[in-house]
């Protein structure tokens, strides 16, 4: 059956400009970090696409080692886009990445020109795609220089191959230094993509500074801590979750659900039906508050997930009190 999306999709979303450059970004993204892989259901996840898009959710984020195994989340992806999305390509914001492992020997990790590119390559043709609209250098490389880990973002725009580019996981510092040589090559840093989330705020001491200095977007990966920040872990570690199943990627480990994180998520959920929301919508509004914020990361395993987060933007304001309430919360 022909995928038609919903007619009224971009009246159900809002969209902020990125940095300050011409692109606007829905205010929630999807991320295929997780439940995209080779071991995930197909059509769970063709389901979340197509009600992401039809929600008016146009970014999907992804990286070369997204899966489990690493590039299946690409694959399925790929699958999915050439059966139902190929026709709205135009209309999608498609990124990728590539800076952690992703293939034996020297070439195929960290930072250098040939990883990069190398990588980029087998990303678009895993994904059926001619060009991603944002590639990202996926974390900091110590050992090659910064100048050739930009100049690769700059040849790979050159050639073609995406439209825009942007960095993760950098720190303030190193983030200041990448814009300043992406800005001398003329291919501006878009967007930075950090972990960020009420209990990992490592980003307000100085990056978001450097970012809303220089026009640079920015776009949260992790908003809900791996999940302690929504209802599913107030009573324990419930079977089948992700902090359960050993899955690796990344998830969520049982060690770091610890009785005070949980006593404060429990003190957060309290606040958060105060402000007629749960607290999955209040932990991406809190995000969201920021105007130099531009898109929020969320990764969902059900439709009805993805559903309740994009709520989240039915309020977005947060008063003096509701913030020191927070803050004391969190200590």
């Amino acid at each position: 059956m022909t995928y038609i999306p919903n007619p009224t999709r971009y009246k159900n979303m809002s969209y902020r400009r990125c940095g300050k450059s011409g692109l606007m970004l829905p205010a929630v993204s999807l991320g295929l970090w997780h439940n995209f892989g080779a071991i995930d259901n197909l059509e769970n996840a063709r389901t979340i696409l197509k009600l992401a898009f039809d929600s008016g959710i146009t970014h999907f984020d992804l990286a070369n080692n997204y899966g489990p195994p690493a590039g299946s989340a690409e694959e399925t992806f790929g699958k999915i886009f050439k059966d139902g999305f190929k026709n709205y390509r135009d209309e999608l914001i498609i990124s990728t990445k590539a800076g952690w492992g992703m293939w034996e020997g020297p070439y195929g990790d960290w930072g250098s020109k040939k990883y990069l590119v190398a990588s980029l390559d087998q990303s678009l043709k895993r994904m059926g795609l001619d060009y991603v609209d944002i590639y990202y250098h996926h974390r900091p490389d110590p050992q090659t220089p910064l100048e050739e880990t930009m100049g690769a973002l700059d040849l790979i725009v050159r050639q073609g191959k995406a439209l825009y580019v942007g960095i993760s996981s950098y720190s303030a510092s190193e983030t200041e230094t990448a814009i300043g040589i992406l800005d001398q090559l003329r291919t501006p840093c878009l967007i930075h993509q950090p972990k960020y989330s009420m209990f990992d705020r490592w980003v307000e001491d100085g990056l978001l500074d450097v970012l809303g200095d220089n026009g640079v977007g920015c776009i949260p990966f992790s908003p809900l801590a791996q999940g302690l920040l929504s209802n599913k872990y107030l009573k324990g570690i419930p079977e089948g979750s992700r902090a359960s199943s050993h899955r690796g990627n990344g998830a969520i480990e049982e060690y770091a659900i610890t009785p005070e994180k949980i006593a404060k998520v429990i003190k957060l959920n309290e606040l958060a039906l105060k402000r007629g929301q749960n607290l999955v919508q209040m932990a991406l509004s809190w995000i969201l508050k920021d105007d130099r914020i531009t898109s929020v990361l969320v990764g969902v395993s059900k439709p009805e997930q993805l559903t309740d987060s994009i709520k989240c933007l039915e309020n977005l304001s947060f008063s003096d009190e509701e913030l020191c309430a927070i803050n004391n919360i969190l200590g």
